[in-house]
């Protein structure tokens, strides 16, 4: 579970007997390398900073794997049940991830899909910078905005969205984007 507050900051807390009791674990999350710059508002660079976790998913087959969605837009992955996190810095490292910029959530990777039938296969998606999918387990990633939209108040289609997985058939899982 993640908890943010301005008072307290950051909160990661963790169960092992589903829930009736928490311990708090690592809340250090600091991206790999020199951050760099990306955009804001107005296209002038800002460095990246992390604020807070916006998604935490866990892996179906290591119950201490587990994945970290962040705002600045990056995702970490903790192999100790979330008390050290370490950075996937190839999606930030993405050649569009210095033109990224906030939506009015801010720029928060929110939404993170992991392939149940192929362990290195995954889908995430940030605001306002669309959706992406690694095929070796968060190394590189492509733009995968094919197939994701939002209907906005206009009733117009624009590219960008959140994504669902979706059951396809047996042999894997599959939602509102293009596998």
């Amino acid at each position: 579970m993640s908890q943010w507050t301005s008072w307290f900051g950051q909160q990661i807390q963790r169960s092992d007997d589903e829930g009736s009791s928490w311990a708090t674990v690592g809340n250090k999350f600091t991206y790999h390398g020199v951050p760099g710059t990306r955009q804001v508002y107005d296209g002038t660079p800002h460095p990246w900073e992390f604020t807070k976790v916006w998604h935490l998913e866990p892996t179906p087959n290591d119950p201490d794997a587990v994945y970290a969605g962040v705002e600045d837009a990056a995702l970490f992955r903790s192999d100790d049940g979330g008390h050290t996190w370490g950075e996937l810095s190839g999606l930030r490292g993405h050649d569009t991830g210095s033109l990224w910029q906030p939506g009015a959530g801010g720029l928060c990777l929110h939404t993170i899909i992991l392939d149940q039938n192929k362990p290195d296969r995954m889908y995430v998606a940030i605001s306002a910078a669309g959706a992406f999918r690694t095929d070796d387990g968060g190394t590189t990633w492509l733009p995968n905005q094919q197939g994701v939209s939002i209907w906005r108040d206009t009733g117009s289609r624009h590219p960008g969205g959140s994504l669902r997985s979706q059951p396809r058939n047996a042999r894997g899982a599959t939602g509102n984007f293009t596998p």
